[in-house]
């Protein structure tokens, strides 16, 4: 039987439409990526081209799709944050904090502790939901399973991880398989799957619905410190001190390429959203692009006097940056490689970077106790975030890039609000609606 197309719905970031689709009585979603979009898009010749190449849209959608593309083009023309209030100061622990995190409508955060514990939090009100309690040792990685934020995930040094439910607290399940810590996990954006790096050397891979291990991705000869699913859910990348990264299918739990190159231990590695690339940043002071069909290094980015402890893509995977212990950032356009900005200004080492999801804007944590906002488009430092009493090892924007959470040694959270036009003086009839994320045209 044919598909028939029943709903549109807008995805901001990175820009695009998700076809919702009938097929055989069973709703399906099929993403059109628009990830090159500009403002000055000649939006008829998109359309056409939309229309050409997808087969589940007819010409007499072409205004209903069209309205969708100004509206992303809309939410890109949109005036950007500028500078951030303080908020919230939460006591989060009486322990040190380990890590912390968002979901995706940014309504809520989770912190982990050496305390034992994860604390779920609400983002605008600052209290705490409630305590996610039964790890023997440190909670120290931490995830929601976004875009859903029904579930949480936390790894411990207790060699186990926990998936629990984010809105009652409840544990699902004990994953119990790995020989020593876990210091590093995620969910595949489907959510159907776990995936969990530790100190043992290995990463595992779990099962949402059933908590059981599906593989054991074996090959690193040293303890495994970051990875991540690609978009699509069925490669995942992980970084070792072993020196090298490696690429999996999820599938079958292979190893499909083998990353090698760097001659220092990896600290960071990503996806780019297409899944294309790739990046990965070492203690030897460089950053490396790599295609992910073939495995082979495209380009060595040089340029740190010392470690890089941290690399990202912004969301549309049109650039991205490495942070250093040298105290600066670097960031990059991905299709030239150019370094198009040198951050300077921390008196300390950056452990942490994170873009806006729109990729305008860009924050650094660093040990000097500050947290940076910086513009992306000019290099320039816009704010100093100040207040907290040790070094911030943490931070994060929320989907919509007017939050920001740091987590610092001085066992606190803040949390940061964007000061809207209407706040701002000389600007007027600004208004601090927090827009819709989707939009559904049926038919």
């Amino acid at each position: 039987m044919a598909a028939k197309l029943r709903k549109f719905l807008l995805r901001y970031y990175p820009p695009g439409i998700i076809l919702q689709y009938e097929r055989d009585g069973v709703m399906k979603q099929k993403p059109i990526d628009l990830l090159d979009l500009t403002p000055d898009v000649d939006v008829e010749v998109l359309l056409s081209q939309i229309i050409r190449q997808e087969p589940l849209i007819s010409e007499n959608r072409r205004p209903a799709l069209r309205q969708l593309i100004h509206r992303l083009i809309d939410k890109m023309m949109e005036q950007q944050h500028h500078s951030f209030t303080l908020f919230k100061v939460l006591r989060a622990h009486i322990l040190p904090l380990t890590n912390c995190a968002f979901n995706k409508s940014g309504d809520r955060f989770i912190t982990g502790s050496y305390d034992r514990t994860c604390k779920v939090w609400n983002t605008f009100t600052g209290e705490e939901i409630f305590t996610l309690e039964g790890h023997k040792n440190v909670v120290y990685a931490i995830a929601f399973n976004n875009p859903y934020g029904d579930k949480i995930v936390t790894g411990s040094f207790d060699k186990t991880c926990k998936l629990w439910d984010a809105y009652t607290g409840q544990l699902y399940y004990t994953l119990k398989g790995h020989q020593t810590e876990i210091v590093c996990l995620s969910f595949n954006p489907q959510s159907t799957i776990i995936a969990t790096g530790s100190m043992d050397n290995t990463a595992k891979l779990w099962d949402v619905e059933t908590g059981q291990e599906r593989a054991t991705l074996l090959g690193h000869r040293a303890e495994i410190v970051s990875l991540g699913f690609n978009t699509g859910g069925d490669l995942i990348v992980t970084g070792s001190f072993d020196h090298d990264s490696r690429l999996w299918d999820v599938r079958t739990g292979q190893c499909v390429h083998v990353l090698s190159g760097h001659r220092g231990e990896v600290s960071s590695t990503q996806f780019n959203y297409a899944g294309t690339l790739v990046v990965s940043g070492s203690i030897d002071c460089t950053s490396r692009l790599w295609d992910v069909r073939s495995g082979r290094c495209l380009s060595v980015k040089q340029g740190h006097t010392d470690e890089v402890l941290d690399v990202s893509f912004d969301a549309a995977g049109s650039k991205f940056v490495s942070a250093s212990a040298d105290g600066t950032a670097r960031l990059y356009h991905t299709l030239t490689g150019v370094c198009q900005h040198t951050l300077v200004g921390h008196e300390g080492e950056i452990s942490k970077v994170a873009f806006n999801p729109q990729g305008t804007r860009l924050i650094t944590a660093s040990s000097d106790k500050t947290c940076r906002l910086w513009d992306c488009e000019t290099g320039d430092c816009l704010q100093v975030l100040e207040g907290h009493t040790d070094e911030i090892f943490s931070c994060a924007f929320n989907y919509e890039g007017d939050f920001i959470i740091t987590g610092s040694k001085d066992n606190t959270c803040r949390i940061w609000k964007a000061l809207t036009a209407s706040s701002q003086p000389g600007v007027p009839g600004g208004h601090g609606v927090r827009p819709t994320t989707a939009f559904s045209y049926n038919d």
